[in-house]
């Protein structure tokens, strides 16, 4: 007569005692799914502002599907959906960085980032947000110099540039106008990283030094 065994889950490992278990939880430092505590109240305007960019997506395939539906079986196109939709999907692009950098998810080289902990790791945020923020104001002073050239003529009058075309919207003046924007936001909001991520480095040195 045999015993049966209570049913217990099977390990891969079980059979290959030698073998060292693989972890079975992940723990991940961050909520990719809203913006990041250090971002503070500019964060979370940014991240719910992500809605009106995302709409904006949707706009453009819904007019896209009406010029389709208007050239091939109506003949009669427009001259403004394809412009207006190219310039709706340029604001979300240009929003998008903006957006990944109060969720903290922008693309990084994690080759050492990625092994280090606790302070270290706080020193770390720091010094990327605050490289990051040097380069975003970089960035906006060479966009300012092209809205100069977008909004106002060789005379000092103004005048918005337009796209050349049928329709000639002003939409290369608006966009330049939204990079400058969005680029001096998102300077200020790695100086709101850097120094919030400053002051969880300095408190868990204090508290270190408390617990020795």
């Amino acid at each position: 007569m045999t015993t049966r065994q209570p049913d217990t889950p099977h390990s891969p490992d079980a059979d290959h005692p030698d073998i060292p278990a693989l972890p079975t939880v992940v723990e991940f430092d961050r909520d990719g799914r809203t913006a990041v505590a250090e971002a503070g109240w500019l964060g979370k305007l940014i991240d719910r502002g992500g809605i009106i960019f995302s709409v904006g997506i949707v706009c453009s395939m819904l007019i896209l599907i009406q010029e389709i539906i208007l050239r091939y079986v109506f003949g009669a196109p427009t001259i403004w959906a394809h412009e207006t939709t190219v310039f709706l999907c340029a604001l979300a692009f240009i929003y998008g960085g903006l957006y990944c950098t109060a969720r903290d998810q922008h693309i990084r080289v994690v080759l050492v980032y990625d092994h280090v902990r606790g302070r270290a790791r706080r020193v770390l945020d720091v010094a990327i947000s605050l490289v990051s923020m040097v380069a975003s104001l970089f960035f906006a002073w060479a966009a300012w110099i092209m809205v100069k050239r977008a909004i106002y003529r060789p005379d000092g009058s103004m005048h918005f540039e337009t796209s050349g075309s049928a329709w000639d919207p002003i939409y290369p003046a608006w966009l330049k106008l939204f990079l400058l924007a969005t680029l001096s936001v998102m300077a200020v909001q790695f100086l709101i990283l850097a120094w919030n991520h400053a002051r969880k480095a300095s408190t868990a040195t204090s508290d270190t030094s408390l617990e020795n």
